[in-house]
């Protein structure tokens, strides 16, 4: 086994063993030339996928605006694009999120929507629980009129195992204040997310 000279020195080495296991487990050689390195690389890679974890997403949102000249009507950031990892098989989840809130008597800068969304998707999850993560962290902290967010997401764990059926998006979405109680309201913020 041919690897650079610390190379896996930020990674620790039961880590490191843990994936050669699976490699040869899965049928291949973990000494080979083009897998030598990959027990580092892997673990590099699921440091960066969950780093999720070591990111507090109401953080995000604690900086907020009080001048925005009168406006009260919906603040929605669409089509944010996201990645994750199914909890069950650690599978890709892939897909996009529609966050929208109707302001109380602030705003926040729209980039941290995005920056809570990608908070909860950078750990394991299931897709269920992250749109409500996402609404809830949103309805506690910026204690808006409302909070509307729908996720569409395509799951490795379904179109590349078991029933092995791709092109099939799944969607969920989360609704509070206005936009669960108010009929008319839930329509309009759907409307605008063009789901």
């Amino acid at each position: 086994m041919t690897t650079s000279p610390n190379a896996g020195a930020d990674i620790p080495d039961d880590i490191q063993d843990a994936i050669r296991r699976l490699i040869r487990w899965a049928g291949d050689d973990p000494g080979r030339e083009g897998l030598a390195d990959t027990p580092r690389r892997v673990a590099k890679a699921w440091r960066e996928y969950c780093r999720g974890y070591a990111d507090d997403p109401a953080f995000h949102l604690s900086r907020i605006f009080h001048e925005v000249g009168g406006y009260d009507e919906i603040v929605l950031l669409k089509d944010i694009p996201f990645q994750s990892h199914c909890e069950h098989h650690m599978a890709p989840i892939t897909g996009q999120a529609h966050i929208a809130y109707l302001p109380d008597r602030h705003v926040v800068g729209i980039s941290k929507l995005a920056r809570v969304l990608h908070a909860f998707a950078r750990r394991l999850q299931v897709q269920e629980r992250l749109t409500a993560e996402v609404a809830d962290c949103i309805w506690e902290h910026l204690k808006p009129l409302g909070v509307a967010v729908v996720i569409e997401a395509t799951h490795g764990c379904m179109t590349a195992r078991g029933v092995n059926t791709p092109g099939v998006t799944m969607k969920t979405s989360r609704m509070m204040g206005v936009f669960r109680d108010d009929e008319k309201s839930r329509r309009e913020v759907l409307a605008l997310m063009g789901v």
